[in-house]
């Protein structure tokens, strides 16, 4: 068939599929080229592609998590070019797509696919997304001419069919466009009810489906409507402003809770029906409307009677709605309402008291949200005394609690956050979604981000606009600083690095800093050492270490660069050497605890922060491990399996076994046999690791070699095909091995040293500040140590911040003693072990 018949053939297939949307699909999962011609040569198959078939995550080999994607995008390498482009030979492109996301095919890959024959010829962009998931849709088309046709090779753009290249659609106004036949039948079915609806005076004689749709009429709601007009009016502003109106006089209340399908089936009517026909009232304290006909509703309302007889008549007629009587089933899905019921809090204090509640945003619902949440929702709490009278003098407790609101892109997650934290309430909430983003912000005090540090600015934008402050966990990057005018501006504070590494770290140093400063000392040196860990319990591997996440990140930050003062000296150290550099530590009030530790990255802008630069001969920030971390993974790295380079071995879908893998990477090629035979335990690895050069200590090697026996990369399995490099079969085997189990325990440790000199000769001091934090277990749920120290700090910054304690604008970090005095006694209050001794 030539090219022009085929693209004949083509502009009547995307033509069809115009106007025909339920053409026949036959899902196929092979998409492998066919083993022979077919004899229908006019068969048409189509072939439904997912997020998941057209990415990969770039240092995971984990299963496929939609949530993971959409969320993090920047994770995730575009593989369509590879697994589905090759073998289509048209492309039909429906999806949304926004510039975080990656491509779906790139122009340079389309190239590639065309020099080497691939049989594409033509795209349908049905998005017409210009220069977006198809880079090179570069423009737009119209009904009327609707092709154009482009030839890769020449990146050149034609309006003709007759020539190389691909046909490409990509008509903007698609989606308003119907076929002539489809507007007639449609129009021919809506004149009837059309008609109906103009000329009806009764709307009783409408059909049930046409009456049930109509919500108002005669300038009035219809019945099944009214309750928009009863649950607003105890809702409105007069009921709030003059208590005398509304529920607060009555003698008996009850809160309760409706859940169901309360108005897509109208159950709310009978709900309010019962309450006001037995002479009670309600007020409406909260109401959450499902989103589809799938979803449920919630709404809260303070039932309120004069009589507690006329109370407890209301509460058993709507239980009786709620349960099943008699024959009649439950059915919670379609005709039922589910109760619960609750307590009024009662008070004494007057509205405008009462009005004073105060509410948080919290955007993000991982593990760091929920102690987060729990700290703030337990304000005013029997729960929060112990420890918040340390910040909330006066009257703040007795006439304020804070509601927290956590938004996620999924509600669910959000919803599993805040199970049993009361005071709370899951929403969906997408940060790209602006005007849902600015509704939420609207109606809070202080907003908590602990979304990926590249969403913050567009959060802290929002807030600024709004005049709301804002806490993160992150560091302040040059984005967020350039926000501080702004923020200073709007009467805002943006406080940032409010965690632990930053966080907690900047309290403890700025504190003794600022201290000896006060002292007239200086600081001769500044030490400061911080580590996630396993609890010495759950240590229990060769490495000594566990992952709560993917390890890729982990293994990175063991190869960065770092720079740091000793000494007057300036130090740099490669970051293929950095696991070399580890050193052993021993903490005074920690003799236990076996360590060493590593340098972190650039110290020296630490001493710029501190205001130390000037007088600190040595200024050190490191990251802890237990000891002998780093000659292993030292071991480990020169062995090469820290290596991101695609491995032969790993290429065209090759798939060796993980011993296989090891002795090409021990430098034993396949044909030595004789050799493979003798690499079966500890002791050969170890020899062979030695031999090779990889390290030089006999007992570092065969560390190493218990490690690699630990994770199973001597075993004959096979390695899955999804790695392609050294890296991508450490992290998989990592991540399988080196997990916490649901029992275990993660630990938190922080250490700073500084010393001092004093004039007039006085003695140097040595000022020691230790925080020592495990995870831990309530009512079968852990929350691991790291949430803890991240998320408090951040809950206790919005605290402050609504108390008032924070009365500097603008982009600040937790280095003045406004934020760090006031934040470590909560901190500490809490139950969180802070050490501190001097020399």
């Amino acid at each position: 068939m030539s090219l022009l018949v085929r693209k004949k053939y083509l502009s009547c297939y995307l033509t069809l599929l115009w106007i025909q949307a339920g053409f026949q699909i036959y899902m196929r999962k092979d998409l492998s080229p066919p083993t022979r011609k077919s004899k229908r040569v006019f068969q048409v198959y189509g072939c439904v592609v997912t997020c998941q078939d057209m990415v990969e995550k770039k240092d995971s080999v984990e299963v496929f998590d939609k949530a993971d994607y959409y969320a993090h995008p920047e994770h995730y390498n575009s593989v369509f070019h590879e697994k589905i482009a090759p073998y289509a030979s048209v492309i039909v492109n429906c999806m949304y797509w926004e510039p975080r996301f990656p491509r779906l095919l790139s122009t340079k890959q389309l190239q590639d696919l065309t020099s080497k024959g691939c049989r594409l010829v033509g795209i349908s962009d049905i998005t017409c997304d210009i220069c977006g998931s198809l880079e090179f849709v570069s423009q737009s088309t119209s009904i009327d001419t609707p092709f154009f046709r482009y030839d890769p090779l020449n990146k050149s753009y034609h309006h003709d069919m007759e020539g190389e290249g691909l046909i490409c659609s990509a008509v903007d106004i698609l989606p308003t466009e119907f076929a002539k036949e489809a507007s007639q039948h449609f129009g021919d079915i809506l004149s009837d009810f059309v008609g109906k609806l103009a000329s009806t005076i009764n709307i009783s004689q409408l059909p049930a489906h046409l009456r049930r749709a109509c919500i108002t009429h005669g300038g009035s709601l219809t019945s099944l409507y009214g309750y928009i007009t009863r649950m607003r009016k105890s809702y409105s502003e007069e009921n709030l402003e003059n208590p005398a109106s509304s529920n607060s006089n009555k003698k008996h209340k009850i809160l309760v809770s409706l859940s169901g399908h309360l108005f897509d089936k109208f159950l709310i009517n009978e709900a309010l029906d019962i309450i006001e026909a037995a002479g009670g009232s309600f007020q409406l304290v909260r109401c959450q409307v499902g989103q589809s006909t799938k979803d449920i509703s919630v709404s809260e309302v303070e039932v309120s009677a004069d009589d507690g007889g006329v109370l407890d008549q209301i509460i058993d007629s709507l239980t009786s709605i709620a349960k099943p009587v008699g024959d009649r089933p439950l059915n919670i899905e379609t005709n039922n309402i589910s109760l619960r019921l609750g307590e009024v809090q009662e008070s004494d204090k007057k509205e405008d008291d009462i009005k004073r509640k105060s509410r948080v945003l919290i955007l993000g619902a991982g593990r760091v949200c929920q102690p987060a949440a729990e700290l703030l929702s337990s304000i005013g709490s029997t729960s929060a005394c112990h420890w918040s009278k340390t910040c909330l003098d006066d009257d703040f407790e007795e006439q304020n609690n804070v509601h927290v609101i956590v938004g996620s892109l999924y509600l669910q997650d959000a919803e599993a956050t805040i199970e049993d934290i009361p005071n709370t309430t899951a929403v969906q909430l997408d940060v790209m979604d602006h005007a849902n983003l600015y509704k939420y912000i609207s109606e809070v005090e202080v907003v908590i981000s602990l979304l990926p540090a590249s969403c913050h600015v567009i959060v802290a934008n929002a807030c600024v606009e709004l005049k709301k402050h804002l806490v993160t966990a992150s560091y302040v990057d040059d984005s967020m600083s350039t926000l501080d005018a702004k923020a200073k501006s709007a009467g805002i504070t943006i406080l940032g690095e409010m965690g632990l590494d930053p966080g907690i770290d900047h309290m403890m140093a700025m504190k003794m800093i600022d201290q000896a400063h006060i002292r007239k000392g200086k600081v001769r040196s500044f030490t400061s050492y911080c580590g996630g860990l396993p609890s010495p319990a759950a240590a229990n591997n060769p490495l000594a270490y566990k992952f709560s996440w993917s390890p890729a990140g982990a293994i990175r930050a063991g190869r960065n660069p770092a720079i740091y003062r000793s000494n007057g000296e300036t130090v740099h150290i490669a970051g293929e050497n950095l696991y070399d550099s580890a050193v052993k530590l021993r903490i005074p009030e920690l003799p236990a605890f076996a360590l060493e530790c590593l340098p972190n990255r650039n110290s020296l802008v630490y001493g710029e922060l501190y205001g130390i630069a000037h007088e600190a001969l040595t200024v050190f920030r490191g990251t802890l491990r237990y000891e002998g971390f780093g000659e292993i993974m030292g071991a480990l790295a020169r062995i090469g399996y820290f290596s991101t380079e695609p491995h032969p071995l790993l290429k065209d879908g090759k798939k060796p076994t993980f011993r296989r893998f090891l002795l090409e990477l021990l430098g034993t090629k396949g044909g030595h046999m004789d050799v493979d035979a003798t690499l079966r335990g500890e002791k050969d690895i170890a020899e062979r690791i030695v031999s090779r050069g990889y390290c030089k200590d006999q007992g570092t090697a065969v560390n190493t070699a218990k490690t690699i026996i630990f994770l199973g990369l001597h075993e004959e399995n096979e390695v899955p095909s999804s790695c392609q490099s050294a890296f991508d079969v450490s992290c998989l085997r990592m991540e399988e091995r080196l997990a916490y189990s649901s029992t275990e325990q993660d630990m938190v440790l922080l250490h700073h040293e500084v010393e001092v000199d004093f004039p007039d000769d006085q003695v140097t001091e040595k000022h020691r500040a230790t925080l020592l934090e495990f995870g831990r277990m309530q009512n079968g749920k852990t929350t691991t140590a790291m949430a803890l120290t991240v998320g408090i700090p951040a809950a206790i910054g919005a605290l402050l911040l609504l108390r008032n304690k924070i009365k500097t604008r603008g982009v600040l970090r937790p280095i003045e003693p406004e934020v760090y005095l006031p934040a470590l006694d909560i901190i500490q209050a809490y139950g969180f072990k802070l050490m501190e001794k001097v020399e």
